[in-house]
């Protein structure tokens, strides 16, 4: 009950905070099974796109995140197991341990189920406002493994200047979320080529 009081609550501040203005062109309280993947370029990426989803999706969609930044610090880690039941992923892996592309899509899988759906950031890593960087091959051996898998493409916009790199405290500042038009891997499609087509999803959006 405290877990899901805090989860609201700070959907509710993020959005504040943010002043956000959200589009969407899909439906996202149908209940479906999605991964909504984003362009990253905040540490407050997954949490307001978390935010902005209707309670309905939200209470069944794990942001998929970087182990090595969340799980510092006792607080750092509350937060994001228990109000954003995310999926923390090793980005670099320990000695001895299986590589961590394969080993990330696995603890995916494990995470979608039969219900659930993944907020990811397919670049990898935060990049710039001025443009996204290539989709890492995550995505795509995600869906080959969960064929008709919806991938909602969603752009964010202002996120880099409402918490810049370094800082910790957000700036009040006017956002937008955008939700586009779902798409699924196409029978035969090569990786490459879906990859580029999830990229250019996000980055028309922003438009």
């Amino acid at each position: 009950m405290i877990d899901r009081l805090l989860a609201e609550t700070t959907a509710r501040v993020a959005r504040l905070v943010a002043g956000t203005h959200i589009a969407s062109a899909t439906a996202l309280d149908d209940g479906r099974q999605r991964v909504y993947v984003a362009n990253h370029t905040s540490h407050l990426d997954f949490v307001l796109l978390w935010a902005c989803l209707p309670t309905r999706a939200r209470r069944v969609t794990r942001p998929v995140a970087a182990r090595d930044y969340w799980a510092r610090g006792a607080v750092r880690r509350y937060v994001a197991e228990r109000v954003f039941d995310a999926v923390l992923i090793d980005r670099r892996p320990a000695a001895g341990c299986p590589p961590a592309g394969p080993a990330a899509v696995e603890r995916m899988l494990e995470a979608l189920g039969d219900r659930r759906s993944l907020i990811l950031f397919p670049e990898g890593t935060r990049g710039s406002a001025d443009g996204m960087g290539a989709f890492r091959s995550g995505l795509y051996h995600l869906c080959a493994a969960r064929p008709g898998l919806e991938v909602v493409p969603v752009h964010l916009a202002n996120l880099n200047r409402i918490l810049p790199r370094g800082e910790f405290l957000p700036v009040p500042m006017l956002s937008r979320v955008t939700f586009g038009l779902p798409i699924r891997l196409g029978a035969g499609e090569s990786r490459d080529a879906f990859l580029e087509r999830a990229r250019r999803a996000v980055e028309e959006l922003a438009s």
